[in-house]
C-alpha cells in the first residue's frame, strides 16, 4: 500500500495475509477446519461454496468476531509481521428503516465523528465524506435519503465507507445481490479501480460464477475444508467444483 498507516509504518505495507490451519468450532460442531491459503494485495480473491459451506465464519474469524485455532498472518512486504491491518467490510445488506429521514452524509459522519450528528457535521468530517463517496462515483448521493437510495447506489454508500478510513484489505460478502445490470457493473468497475489505485487485497464472497470469472484474480473453492484453489478456469473445471454442486452450478 502507498498511504501512511497510524500505526506508524509509513512506507511498510501490506503485502499478504497468510491463513494457517485456522479451525473454528461451536457448540461442539466443527464449523471449519485446516483452513489454508493467502491473500495477496494487489489481487481480487474469490471465495466460493455452497450454503453451509463455512464462508461467513471464515470471513467472521478474519474479522476477529469469532474465535478461531491456527493462525492468521499478516506480512509486509519484508517477510515481517504487520500488525493490525484494517479491514474494511461490505455486508450484503444493511437492515433499516426506510422511512427514516437519514441523509447519506448523517450515515457515514455518524462513524467517523465522536459527537452526534444533530449537533453539526465538522468541517472535517464532511470533507473525509466526500473523498470516500468520490472513490466509489457516489458523491452525488451525498444529501440524498438513505431510504430514497437504489440497490446500487446504497452498495455504493457502503463501499464508501469501508474506504473511510482506507483499508489495507476490503471484504465484500455478497455485495451485490439484489443490485440490477447496471449497478452491479459500475459497482465492480469501481472496485477494480480501487484494486489498482491503492494497490489493497480483496476477499469476495459470490455465487455469481460470471461475476467471479470476470474479475477474480485467484478463487478458493470452500466446503468446510478448501477443496481447491486455482484460477477461475481452474477452479471451475475441477472435479472438486463439479462434485461440490453436483452439476447444479455449471460455470
Amino acid at each position: 500500500m502507498k498511504h501512511e498507516h497510524e500505526h506508524g509504518h509509513a512506507g511498510c505495507s501490506l503485502c499478504r495475509i497468510e491463513l494457517e490451519n485456522v479451525g473454528v468450532t461451536a457448540g461442539g460442531d466443527t464449523l471449519i477446519s485446516d483452513i489454508g491459503f493467502h491473500i495477496h494485495c494487489g489481487q481480487l480473491t474469490a471465495l466460493v461454496g455452497p450454503n453451509g459451506a463455512g464462508k461467513t465464519t471464515l470471513i467472521r474469524a478474519l474479522l476477529g468476531q469469532t474465535p478461531y485455532t491456527g493462525r492468521i498472518r499478516h506480512v509486509d512486504a519484508h517477510g515481517h509481521d504487520f500488525p493490525a491491518p484494517r479491514i474494511g467490510y461490505v455486508p450484503q445488506q444493511l437492515p433499516f428503516d426506510r422511512e427514516m429521514p437519514l441523509t447519506v452524509m448523517d450515515l457515514m459522519a455518524a462513524t467517523l465523528q465522536k459527537r452526534p450528528v444533530w449537533a453539526g457535521i465538522g468541517k472535517k468530517t464532511r470533507e473525509q465524506v466526500k473523498k470516500a463517496l468520490s472513490e466509489t462515483q457516489a458523491e452525488g448521493l451525498m444529501e440524498k435519503r438513505l431510504g430514497a437510495l437504489s440497490g446500487g447506489e446504497l452498495q455504493r454508500v457502503l463501499l464508501a465507507m469501508a474506504l473511510c478510513p482506507l483499508p489495507d484489505l476490503l471484504v465484500l460478502d455478497e455485495p451485490v445481490s439484489g443490485v440490477d445490470q447496471n449497478g452491479l457493473s459500475l459497482f465492480l468497475q469501481t472496485v477494480s479501480a480501487l484494486r489498482q489505485s491503492h494497490h489493497m487485497g480483496i476477499l469476495m464472497v459470490s455465487h455469481d460464477w460470471d461475476l467471479v470469472r470476470r474479475y477474480a484474480d485467484h478463487v478458493i473453492l470452500l466446503h468446510q475444508k478448501v477443496l481447491c484453489t486455482g484460477s477461475p478456469e481452474e477452479v471451475f473445471a475441477s472435479a472438486a467444483f463439479e462434485d461440490t454442486f453436483h452439476g447444479n452450478h455449471k460455470a
